[in-house]
């Protein structure tokens, strides 16, 4: 896979520097591999700014294409875009300045250097100067919800990186539907095209992969969230019948009766004496 400076990538695919800055401030390029002091860009990146370049010049916004592009990583179909409605956010209006300062990660987020690293390598963050580039604003904002409700952000991230781990397995799993059938000692001879067809029939996983994980995580949420209220539920009510549980020692309400002349039935107290 080739690699670019950033200089590199201007030439090959004929945006400025400047643009190439603008569209990962926007969001609609991902940030350079860092190594050492440098940014290193993929094949990807180029291929990124040569379809941004073509939905530009058929008058699409900056707003539309990340819209786009962000329903096309995930595999989402035009309905399932408009169904949303357009939200605003303080980190949404952050992703518009493209930046956030240590200072406010601190302040919202109780980031340590530990989490502000853990949030780099899971592509939250990306390091911009003497800030960091908000790559999800969404995430973000819910983080803040969690961090404010009392759970500590370096548990978050660390639960998020064992998920990352599990979810490398399932899109494993969804890609070997496909190499586990062509890869095979045909391979070498299946031709250009034939190669092409088969990355054309990967790339139609996604969408089904996408569905398919989409629908058996929501139903097993939604299972694990009832199972969790249910478990609230319970506690709640054994504090409640603790509470109200009538004291079997205290006399009864019409006073201590037993004694000589009463006897007890199962209809109440009889004075023998009188009968009553």
């Amino acid at each position: 896979m080739a690699e670019y400076r950033i200089n590199e990538l201007a030439e090959a695919s004929g945006v400025s520097v400047r643009n190439i800055r603008v569209y990962q401030d926007r969001g609609l390029l991902p940030p350079p591999t860092i190594r050492g002091r440098a940014g290193w860009y993929s094949d990807q990146h180029l291929v990124r700014l040569n379809l941004i370049s073509r939905m530009l010049e058929r008058g699409y916004t900056f707003a539309t294409i990340s819209e786009l592009l962000h329903a096309a990583h995930h595999g989402m179909r035009v309905e399932q875009i408009l169904r949303g409605s357009p939200k605003g956010g303080r980190f949404r209006n952050f992703k518009r300045a493209a930046t956030i300062t240590i200072n406010e990660l601190k302040k919202t987020l109780n980031a340590s250097d530990r989490s502000i690293a853990l949030s780099q390598k899971l592509g939250l963050l990306a390091k911009d100067g003497a800030h960091y580039a908000i790559q999800n604003p969404e995430l973000l904002e819910g983080a803040e919800i969690l961090v404010k409700s009392g759970v500590d952000l370096e548990f978050l991230l660390d639960r998020w990186v064992r998920v990352q781990g599990d979810l490398e397995d399932v899109a494993a799993s969804f890609v070997s539907i496909i190499t586990d059938t062509y890869f095979d000692e045909n391979l070498p001879n299946l031709g250009e095209q034939g190669v092409s067809n088969m990355a054309d029939l990967i790339q139609a996983v996604r969408p089904m992969a996408h569905e398919i994980v989409e629908t058996t995580f929501r139903k097993a949420l939604d299972e694990q969230i009832s199972r969790a209220i249910g478990e609230a539920a319970t506690y709640f009510d054994a504090a409640t019948t603790g509470d109200d549980e009538p004291d079997t020692t205290a006399p009864d309400s019409t006073g201590d009766q037993s004694g000589p002349g009463y006897e007890t039935t199962d209809i109440g107290t009889l004075n023998t004496e009188t009968g009553r």
